[in-house]
């Protein structure tokens, strides 16, 4: 299975944010609509960041209440790490774990399509793992 099983059954309405945006917009965003990442789009809707709670939380251990104040594009992981539609689940799910990062943007010519999370990946495998359990079980019932 492939990524892109997972967007169709997403909403398609990714959270995202402008790179002069504030920390502070940035974690009311994250809030109120219950994300641990925005994903900073720059021009055709090309990533060019990733915000995640981690980097508000070291903007504010490094500047104070002050570190709100500063602008995404201060705070953001610049150098990405984006899969495609077409790559696997299982293999996406590895470059996760290994890179310990918990939301990876889907792009398809360079542009942002969606956003994979560690815990889309998971509840996908589980399903499929149940599903797998359940025909096993049917199998030896009628053996």
């Amino acid at each position: 299975m492939t990524i892109r099983t997972i967007l169709a059954a997403k909403s398609g309405d990714v959270a995202v944010i402008e790179p002069a945006a504030t920390l502070q917009a940035a974690a009311q965003q994250m809030s109120e609509r219950r994300v641990g990442a925005l994903v900073v789009l720059g021009t055709e809707r090309r990533v060019i960041g990733i915000l995640s709670e981690r980097d508000i939380v070291r903007s504010i251990a490094k500047h104070g209440a002050d570190g709100l104040k500063l602008p995404v594009s201060q705070a953001m992981t610049r150098e990405v790490m984006t899969c495609t539609e077409e790559e696997t689940i299982g293999g996406v799910m590895s470059r996760m774990t290994e890179g310990r990062f918990r939301h990876l943007p889907v792009v398809h010519n360079e542009a942002m399509v969606g956003i994979v999370s560690i815990g889309d990946v998971v509840k996908f495998r589980v399903g499929e793992m149940e599903t797998e359990s359940e025909a096993l079980r049917d199998y030896i019932r009628t053996a």
